[in-house]
């Protein structure tokens, strides 16, 4: 991608900008009084279900629908904020019909989007831009988008090896982080206060080894996530039920939350201000998604992406003692890590544990 003056950004509208599947999800509520009532859980995957979230499609036929469909809490000031950094498309799947309602919705609705910028189809790999904003992830997965994002949804929770958000803070903060990367040098730790490093890569990259060696050296305090994954390291995270995972989740425990091989990671803000209070300095391993989180939500972050080689990402992936399912995801993701290098303040190349270490120094003293 060129490095432009102005970026690009393509916006979805259905559970994006607009309520579609929770409005539709409270209209079969209202009419066909489900006990218990139907709820945006059950719909865990777009399309059909077999399921009584099926009904949901009715409402789809109807143009009452999509000319009452409620704008997001939150969306307009969204849209405004994201069209001083960018200029701003919108890029919407709509059967034709139904085409000039959402043209008119739009327009009302956002009066910052030109209607020349007004695209609609469902081929929203032929759209040009810079960045591309959707909930689904099949529309993530065939972007050519030199960043493809995805807006998290009960129905795009298993998606892996992808740029993917929760809120439309973490957005605009990634769009800057994106823009920055192209204009700026480096952040660095402000001086005098706590602050926190992050460390960034495909699985298969060492981060947690490095992580572990960096400890012995540095005043730094470990970060520990949560997740629901009953085999993974307890020296790293909090094992929680599925049940506890998604408490936390509702009661906004955790500014980050993603999925992994079909099991929830997150961690909590009150973790991190604990260890900021005790005037050290957080160290953390997460993916891109859970990186920009931690910047959404926090000053003093800087993000260093782990660049191992192709050759043993892969060798390490394919030896490790897990599920040939997991192994699958993982080696999915190595391809979606492509964009994230471009987005971390630093990058490190290395042959060898210790080489990763003493370039790490470097940057942190």
């Amino acid at each position: 991608m060129s490095k432009r003056f102005r970026m690009s950004t393509a916006l979805d509208i259905d559970d994006l900008l607009m309520e579609c599947i929770p409005y539709a999800i409270r209209l079969a509520n209202e009419k066909y009084k489900f006990d218990p009532p139907l709820t945006i859980h059950e719909v865990d995957r777009w399309g059909k279900l077999g399921t009584r979230a099926d009904v949901i499609f009715e409402f789809f036929d109807d143009p009452e629908f999509f000319r009452t469909q409620p704008v997001i809490a939150g969306a307009r000031e969204f849209v405004q904020k994201l069209s001083e950094m960018t200029e701003v498309f919108v890029s919407t799947s709509i059967t034709p019909r139904f085409m000039g309602i959402r043209a008119q919705r739009i327009l009302e609705e956002f009066p910052e989007i030109p209607p020349e910028n007004i695209y609609m189809g469902a081929r929203k790999d032929k759209i040009n831009v810079d960045i591309l904003f959707d909930d689904g992830m099949h529309n993530v997965f065939r972007s050519q988008a030199a960043y493809p994002i995805l807006m998290r949804k009960p129905w795009n929770r298993k998606a892996t090896g992808m740029l993917a958000v929760n809120t439309y803070d973490e957005f605009l903060k990634l769009v800057e982080v994106i823009t920055k990367s192209y204009s700026a040098s480096p952040e660095r730790l402000l001086p005098g206060r706590a602050g926190m490093v992050v460390l960034v890569g495909p699985s298969g990259s060492e981060k947690n080894e490095i992580a572990r060696r960096l400890l012995e050296v540095l005043p730094f305090e470990r970060l520990k996530s949560y997740t629901t994954n009953p085999k993974a390291p307890e020296a790293l995270y909090h094992i929680v039920s599925v049940d506890a995972y998604q408490k936390m989740c509702d009661r906004g425990e955790l500014f980050e939350s993603t999925m992994y091989a079909s099991h929830g990671y997150g961690s909590r803000f009150s973790d991190v201000s604990d260890i900021l209070a005790r005037g050290n300095h957080v160290l953390t391993v997460m993916d891109i998604c859970g990186a920009m989180a931690l910047k959404t939500n926090f000053d003093n972050v800087i993000t260093v992406y782990i660049k191992r080689n192709r050759e043993a990402l892969l060798r390490t992936i394919l030896e490790e003692d897990i599920p040939i399912e997991e192994k699958v995801s993982r080696l999915i993701s190595i391809e979606g890590e492509r964009n994230n290098e471009e987005i971390c303040d630093y990058s490190i190349a290395f042959d060898s544990v210790d080489e990763a270490v003493e370039k790490l120094l470097t940057i942190l003293k």
